[in-house]
Order: structure tokens, then sequence, then C-alpha cells
């Protein structure tokens, strides 16, 4: 029989093996062995312990456990079994860590994380919990504990390149690990989409809709919108702008349009919207979100202005700047005191559209008019809406600290489905919010509101956060009998990111204006000074002849 020491596998990888056996690992560490493939040359095989991941499992290389002894040199209980996937950072300072612990019995108490020059403490700034089925399987686990963990910081500088970074994982009876994973460095953008797509692959043991709300309330989501407003900052810096057409006269309304994904509708909307009565007082801002179309854009701009005599302004950004910042960049280059916001797939009902619309602004109240919205239609000709209002729902979640209630604000629009003529919701009175598919504000109002928020990410529930800022500084939106076709989502693209980004908005919306919504805001009938309708004429004379 020879002497020599059996030869490891090929494949035996040594810290996979001490991840996966955290008892050979507390040895290694304290000393009682030289390695881990002694320990598995020696006992492990003859064991069947495991040196690779099982199929299915995601796995992160560069991971060193070191077990965490306790301050007087005493040693720590054992260690959880637990993993870090993955460690992803951008240059702009954003951080996502994904992994999992087994604490169904002894909880997770701290987790920091550190670089060479910065350290937080996630699970007081940003940390969430998921449900992990992969884990369950592997632990022989019965229950629906929240065994993955995530979280996402956004460290608020610019950051160098990072090789590793020090996780410190400690549970309630002062079991742990200090772990030195080595970092995946990704664009800022990246990182942020990544983290969208995330929100939505997620096991959240009820709809997405519900159960992120937990992860984002915690922390995550604060520290995603801070992140991607610096993104946005970055790309609305320095936007090129090309005009076209005839530049006489100062405009009555400046349409500007958000183009993102699918550059077919700007040649469209021209031709649909050019001829019309009062049209020739009106200019086009385009705001392109995907540099990728800036060529052909400019090629069906100067064609339409050409063909068609429309003044137009193109605004080419070098990435997607979202729907509020997008718009906001237009309305600095509006030659016009009125902004118009219009999605690129609405179009005229009747062609005399920006007729009807000027005379409304010139003939109306200027408390009617100083915000706005109209009736818009399906292609089948149902009305798709005639304002919106507000309905709150209470969901109730369970967490690792017991259950917990957030209200979740749905944006309902008035009308949805009914027949083109249904009076009662074309007639022109205050309404809540009315929706950014169309949109008519006098722009001195739109720039004391602020524009658009930019906070939300790429795009949903602008159009009811501008209306609700209104309401607070003491002007209600209107609805006006000015109609137009809405092709609902045609005009742009919607991937697992933007799916995501809903998420972080509804969130958002819902902890901003939850409880204002709630304070006369809330239903169909909201009892808001500001929304009840003015007495018409008849009502008028009705009740002086009751008297």
């Amino acid at each position: 029989m020879s002497d020599a020491e059996p030869a490891a596998p090929p494949d035996f990888d040594e810290t996979m093996y001490l991840q996966l056996n955290p008892d050979v690992a507390e040895a290694v560490a304290a000393g009682g062995l030289v390695s881990g493939r002694a320990h598995y040359l020696r006992y492990g095989a003859r064991e069947g312990r495991r040196y690779l991941p099982t199929p299915g499992e995601v796995r992160e290389p560069g991971v060193i456990a070191v077990i965490t002894t306790r301050a007087d040199g005493s040693r720590a209980p054992p260690p959880p079994a637990y993993w870090v996937e993955a460690v992803r950072m951008s240059p702009g300072g954003g951080v996502f860590v994904t992994g999992w612990i087994d604490d169904a019995t002894d909880k997770l108490a701290e987790a920091w994380l550190s670089g060479e020059d910065w350290e937080v403490e996630l699970m007081t700034t940003a940390f969430a919990r998921t449900r992990r089925r992969d884990v369950e399987q592997t632990l022989g686990a019965t229950g629906a504990h929240p065994y993955g963990f995530w979280s996402f910081v956004d460290l608020g500088r610019a950051m160098r390149r990072h090789a590793a970074c020090r996780l410190v994982l400690t549970q309630a009876s002062g079991a742990g690990v200090t772990l030195e994973i080595g970092v995946r460095s990704l664009a800022d953008s990246d990182l942020r989409d990544a983290v969208l797509a995330w929100l939505i692959e997620c096991d959240w043991s009820v709809s997405a809709h519900i159960g992120a709300v937990a992860g984002l309330t915690d922390g995550a989501g604060a520290q995603i919108v801070a992140h991607n407003r610096r993104i946005t900052a970055g790309i609305v810096a320095q936007p090129q702008v090309e005009r076209f057409g005839p530049a006489q006269g100062r405009p009555k309304a400046s349409i500007i349009v958000c183009l993102y994904g699918r550059p077919d509708y700007l040649f469209l909307q021209n031709a649909l919207f050019a001829g019309g009565a009062g049209m020739q007082d009106y200019e086009f801002i385009y705001v392109c979100n995907s540099p990728e179309f800036a060529d052909r854009l400019a090629r069906d701009m100067r064609i339409g202005s050409l063909v068609h005599g429309i003044r137009q302004t193109l605004v080419l950004l070098p990435a997607n700047a979202g729907f509020g910042a997008a718009n906001n960049v237009g309305a600095r280059y509006a030659n016009s005191d009125r902004i118009v916001a219009c999605n690129p797939d609405v179009f005229p009902y009747h062609a005399d559209w920006a007729r009807r619309h000027t005379e409304a602004v010139e003939t109306l109240p200027a408390e009617r008019t100083a915000l706005f919205g109209v009736p818009l239609y399906y292609e089948t000709g149902a009305l798709m809406h005639g304002g919106m209002f507000f309905q709150i729902d209470t969901v109730h979640l369970s967490r690792p600290g017991g259950l917990f209630t957030q209200d979740l604000v749905r944006v309902q629009h008035y009308g949805k489905g009914a027949p083109p003529d249904t009076a009662a919701f074309l007639r022109p009175r205050p309404v809540a919010a009315v929706t950014g598919a169309f949109i008519s504000c006098r722009r001195d109002w739109f720039e004391r509101l602020g524009g658009f928020s930019e906070d939300y990410v790429f795009g949903h529930y602008e159009d009811a956060d501008l209306c609700l800022r209104s309401l607070g500084a003491g002007m209600a939106p209107w609805l006006h009998d000015i109609r137009l076709y809405h092709l609902e989502g045609a005009g742009s693209t919607r991937g697992r990111a933007q799916e995501g980004a809903l998420l972080v908005n509804r969130w958002l919306f819902a902890s901003r204006w939850a409880a204002s919504i709630r304070a006369g805001l809330h239903g169909i009938e909201p009892t808001h000074a500001l929304l009840a309708e003015p007495e018409t004429a008849p009502a008028r004379a009705a009740r002086r002849k009751r008297r």
C-alpha cells in the first residue's frame, strides 16, 4: 500500500468547503486543523461532505469566512448556516448585497458592511428579508421563515473600485461570522436596474406589490430613490438640443412629449396633430430618453417640420432620465407660458382640439386652468379617463418582528370603460388628479410647484404627485371637455427594471401621500374643500326659488 497522501478531487474548492461546513471552518480558525483540504481527505470524503454547491444554488466566488469570537477570547456559539451570494458596487456609491442565514431560532441582530474607508450598519439603514424556498429545502424547514436577506445602500459619494469588503453577521446569542467578500463592480444605472429586477424576482410569499413594501419601508426604498436621483442628475446635466421648423412669434402652448423605447410616434403625432385649427400657435418639444434613436428622431422631426410646418425642438438625453425629469428638461426649452405634458400615444379626438384648448385657457377663470386634464378615449371609442381619484388599501404583512400594516394607494380613473358620451364623467369640474398622459399647466404655476417630482424611478405617480402638490398649494386640478385618444401603454416599452420601479414608486407615493389622501381626498367623492363643484346657474336659481 502506498504511503502517499491521497489526492483531493480536481475540482475541490477549499473556500467553498469551509463555507459549506462551518464546523470545519471553526476548527481551522482555532488551529485544530491545518486546512479544509486536510479535513476532507481524512474525514470529509468518508462522511459524504460537500465541497461544491448543489445544482441550482447560486454562489459568488471570493468569499472567505472567519468565525467570530467573543471579546474576552472565549469561543462564540457555533456559527449559523448562511451564504452571501453577491456583493455588487457602483462608482456612485451604491452597494447591493444578497444572501441568506438560518436565524429561525437565533435571530439575526446585527449586520455591518464596510470597505476601506466606510462602514454602514445595514439593519438600521436598509435591510430586507425574503422567503427562500431553496434554503427551506436544504435545511429541511417546514415553515415560511424569511431566511433570505438583501440590502441596497447608497453611500452618497463617488467611490473608487473596491476589490473586497467585509460583512459581519451577528445573531442574538453572539454567534456570527465575519466575511471578506469579493466585490463585483457595475455601472450606477446597471446596479440600479439589478436591484429593481431583484424586487420582481424575490419570493415575497404574497404579491410583489404587497410584499416588497416591507423591504422598501425598512430603508431600501429611500436608498434606491437617492441613488436614482444622482443618476438622473447626471443624465439631464447636458442635453443636446436641435430646433426645427418656423420660429416666428411666441407660441401659445408648448407640448412636451417624452419618448422612450419606441420612436414611431413622433412622425405619427406630427401628421395627426398638424393642420387642426389652432395648431399654428403651438410647438412640440420631444425629449428623447432613448439615445439609440437620436438620428431617426432628428430625421423624422426635420421631415415633419418641412411637410407640416410644425415648430419643434428635439432634446436628446444620453440615457433614460424617466418621465418626470424628461418633462422638466423639456419645460426649460419651452417658448410659451403654458406647459402641456403629453404622451407619445395621445392623438386628437377632434381636429380642432388646439382651438378648444386655447379658448379654455383664455376664457375660463384662472383657477380652473392653472392645471387641468381632459377626457381620454380608447381607440374603441370607450372612455378611458375622466379625472382620477384615490383608494387606500391597508395591507398586513408578516415580518420577523411580527405583523405590521401599511397603506397602499390605488389611483383610479373616473369612467374607465364607460360609453363615450357619459355626461357625468365629461362635465368640467375639479378633481383630485388628472393623468400625465395629458396635463396642461400654466408655466409659472408649474415652476412654482417645482415641476414633476424626479424622485419616482422611470415613471408612474408623477402626475398624481404634481396634482396633490397643486391642491396643497391652493389650486385644484380641473377636468375640461377637450377630448383626445390615448393608446394606453403603446408609446413605450417596459422591462424587468421598469416593473421593479413601479413597486418603488407605489411605495414612495403611498408613504408620501397616504395620510393626506385619508384627510379628505379618499374615494370617489372626496370631501376636500377645493374639490367642491361650483354651483351651476340652474341649481342656483332653484335654491333661490326655494327661499
